[in-house]
């Protein structure tokens, strides 16, 4: 065995030893101090050695080369010192920052976290919340937060659905537990069919029966001051979704789809400034609207777009037949898993409702595929100013990591990549720079999202800022 193979044998043995440590000191900070640690934007609790490690290698997409996982260690273990009160902290960004600086760890964490440091232990305001429906979206949107019990200043308390059968709760709670897309529940679920109630891992949740959003007495079940999640689509304007304020123990509503009429959509790091205080209900707008909006306000603060067209790539959802069959709408009634399915959608329009300055420049159209999960938008835009491939990828991946869109647009520039890859990302949308196609000031710029567990990502940050349980990010 040469030298150099013993260097990187024993650079390895090192890294996991890093990670075997680094790993219950970030579970300990999330649990007992409500401190979630990420990694240029992607989370650090609950990753195994070779996960801890893999994200150290993600950051060379930022740095130019391998975190050193050593460093990210000392930083943690000076971060457990500091008895910290609820915070986001990305540790890539934080290294970065204290390298430019002259400081000692030590100093640098006391000044840059001066406002969370000894504040561990004050009260801080849990809310309740409730998923009404329990498909697609309110399982995933149910994982999430029971992943982050305790570290959200939200918990989940109850979910409401119509009962389908004597063993409906056995058979919501095995939906949960398995999933044929985002794969098996990391954890236990036990079911208590006496008492309706499914334990997942350290979370109680109360199953409710019924027929009607205004007809549950949430109190009944001790939950106060609860924001609903409404997953079913079935109440989209105001009137529809105010039915759920009629039930004592509810204070707000948020939809899982469009809103109509003057319900506000929201895409959360575009227009969550319009969510206030006093707001009782609003929308989290579309999946697709989600992928596009963050990325069509970068390149429109940028270089202005004058008019384009919009056309998704859309993976087949529920409302279609598995066999050809009636349906109520164009097209859908034929069989989802044989066919390209060319139909309607509003995204396109709908972004005028988070970002008013592109109102009437696009259009839009989509194509429905014979694939469960992940889907594409190909923006085929007009621009006010030209531009170059190089530039505008460089521009994208640059607002990927250090602007204030960094956690809804992320950028990759693989020449394998596919669908199934991007499965599981948090990200709103994810440009996919090999893709992008630019012609002085016509572009065409590719976005992949998950529709499923990117899109819950951005619903569950809206409802974290709906609920006001917000908590500080750092850097």
């Amino acid at each position: 065995m040469t030298d150099a193979t013993t260097a990187r044998l024993n650079e390895w043995a090192n890294k996991q030893t890093a990670a075997e440590e680094l790993i219950p000191l970030t579970g300990r900070l999330y649990r007992e101090n409500d401190v979630l640690l990420t990694l240029f934007g992607r989370s650090l609790l609950n990753k195994s050695v070779i996960g801890m490690i893999k994200a150290h290698r993600y950051a060379r997409h930022f740095l130019g080369e391998d975190l050193d996982i050593e460093v990210t260690l000392r930083i943690v273990r000076a971060l457990t010192e500091l008895d910290l009160g609820p915070t986001r902290i990305d540790l890539g960004r934080l290294i970065q920052k204290q390298q430019n600086q002259s400081d000692s760890v030590e100093d640098f964490l006391s000044t840059e976290l001066a406002s969370v440091a000894g504040t561990n232990g004050q009260d801080g305001a849990v809310r309740d919340i409730v998923l009404y429906g329990f498909g697609r979206i309110g399982r995933l949107l149910a994982r999430i937060l029971i992943d982050r019990a305790g570290g959200t200043g939200m918990r989940l308390r109850a979910i409401v659905v119509r009962k389908g059968s004597d063993d409906d709760i056995v058979k919501r709670a095995s939906l949960l537990r398995r999933d044929s897309v985002h794969g098996k529940f990391d954890g236990s679920i036990v079911v208590d069919e006496e008492a309706n109630t499914i334990q997942a891992n350290g979370t109680l949740i109360q199953v409710i029966y019924s027929n009607d959003p205004s007809q549950v007495d949430y109190t009944e079940y001790g939950i106060n001051d609860a924001v609903i999640v409404d997953n079913t689509g079935k109440w989209r304007d105001e009137e529809g979704l105010s039915k759920h304020l009629e039930c004592p123990g509810a204070s707000k509503v948020i939809l899982t789809a469009p809103g109509k009429g003057d319900v506000k959509n929201i895409v959360y790091g575009v227009n969550d400034a319009a969510i206030l205080e006093d707001d009782t209900v609003m929308s989290a707008a579309s999946c697709t609207t989600n992928a596009i909006t963050p990325v069509l306000k970068a390149l429109h603060d940028k270089y202005g777009v004058r008019n384009g067209h919009v056309e998704t790539v859309h993976s087949f959802t529920n409302d279609q037949n598995l066999i050809d069959n009636f349906h109520k709408g164009s097209r859908r009634g034929r069989a989802a898993g044989l066919n390209m399915v060319l139909t309607e959608t509003g995204a396109a329009k709908a972004v005028a409702k988070a970002l008013p300055e592109l109102r009437g420049k696009l259009s839009g159209n989509a194509i429905r595929v014979p694939t469960p999960n992940v889907s594409m938008a190909i923006l085929n835009l007009n621009l006010e100013n030209a531009t170059s491939v190089d530039e505008l990828n460089g521009f994208l991946r640059e607002t990927s990591m250090n602007s204030e869109l960094r956690n809804q647009i992320d950028y990759v520039s693989s020449p394998e990549l596919v669908s199934s890859d991007l499965v599981g990302s948090k990200r709103a949308g994810v440009v996919d720079g090999l893709a992008t196609i630019v012609d002085d000031d016509r572009v065409v710029v590719y976005v992949w999202y998950d529709n499923e567990f990117g899109y819950s990502c951005q619903v569950i940050r809206c409802v974290a800022k709906m609920a006001g349980v917000d908590v500080p990010a750092f850097p």
